[in-house]
């Protein structure tokens, strides 16, 4: 292991408190027809510089609530790193105009991002552009493999679970949450983020930091799935996804090479299977026409 740099730790006392994750602010409400003064709670959002070896990789509007978790899970589903082992040191600095989440790894990796980073840097410095970026975009996801099967009921209720749970939400009804769940554990890690990316990278990194085996549980969003969050859940293993929005169908497309089952659109009174239906116990058709 190499030696971080001192220059790359502020001191504890140097360092500035974290903002909160939600502010209240004024504002004026009608209401059918009704004006009155009051306030609301919003979340709050701030720049989170992700850096490797003192080089900002990424900067990324987030919610200022587990960063540390956020960092890992970043480099984890933007395949920085395999492991939260390869990660040197990680910590995580307030400063006057964001936040930093500074991540030391071996030289080799850095090489390799450093490589990368000049592939997909554009002239016009919008940082993706060309066939390169095209083909990182839609790249594969990872392999899924795991077998876990699960009752309908099982995910009818997982989601029911994870409402409750929302504290951030429930505040400021504006932020997207992602969910780990085991069938007799229920729910066993959740984010939250005004970012529905941003809220699953937390998720990745909260998963691998607990040492979770997450191919016996099952992926809960509050958003819509995109090919990001299947590349993502494909990195977190999960065999499952439930999610209370619809996906798209390059989502659609991605999960199903990937070997994930896609459930979206998941409400109290059902759900629909876009992908991989072999993990969900559905009636057999015999059984739906007889109970009809």
């Amino acid at each position: 292991m190499t030696d971080t740099p001192s220059t790359c730790a502020l001191s504890q006392d140097t360092a500035l408190p974290a903002p909160p994750p939600a502010r209240r602010v004024e504002r004026v409400q009608v209401r059918d027809g009704v004006v009155s003064a009051g306030e609301r709670a919003v979340p709050e959002e701030v720049p989170v510089a992700l850096t490797f070896n003192g080089t900002t990789h990424a900067v990324m509007m987030a919610s200022p609530t587990d960063i540390s978790d956020f960092a890992l899970g970043f480099a984890l589903t933007e395949g920085i790193v395999a492991s939260a082992a390869e990660i040197l040191s990680r910590e995580v600095i307030v400063v006057d105009e964001g936040i930093e989440a500074r991540m030391w790894i071996a030289e080799e990796k850095m090489k390799h991002l450093s490589a990368r980073r000049r592939a997909l840097a554009g002239p016009t410095g919008c940082g993706l552009c060309g066939v390169e970026s095209l083909v990182e975009a839609v790249k594969p996801a990872a392999l899924v493999t795991a077998d876990t099967r699960f009752s309908p009921a099982t995910l009818l209720d997982a989601m029911a679970t994870l409402g409750p749970l929302q504290s951030l939400n429930h505040e400021t009804r504006a932020v997207h949450a992602a969910a780990y769940f085991e069938p007799g554990r229920g729910i066993l890690a959740l984010a939250e983020d005004v970012g529905r990316h941003n809220a699953l990278d937390k998720l990745v990194g909260k998963a691998a930091e607990a040492g979770f085996d997450t191919a016996r549980g099952l992926l809960l969003l509050t958003s819509r799935v995109s090919i990001e969050m299947v590349q993502k859940a494909a990195v977190l293993g999960v065999g499952v996804i439930a999610a209370v929005s619809a996906p798209t169908s390059l989502a659609i497309r991605t999960a199903e090479a990937a070997g994930i089952t896609l459930c979206a659109i998941v409400r109290q009174d059902g759900f629909e299977v876009f992908t991989h239906p072999g993990r969900i116990a559905l009636p057999s058709p015999e059984r739906q026409n007889h109970v009809a």
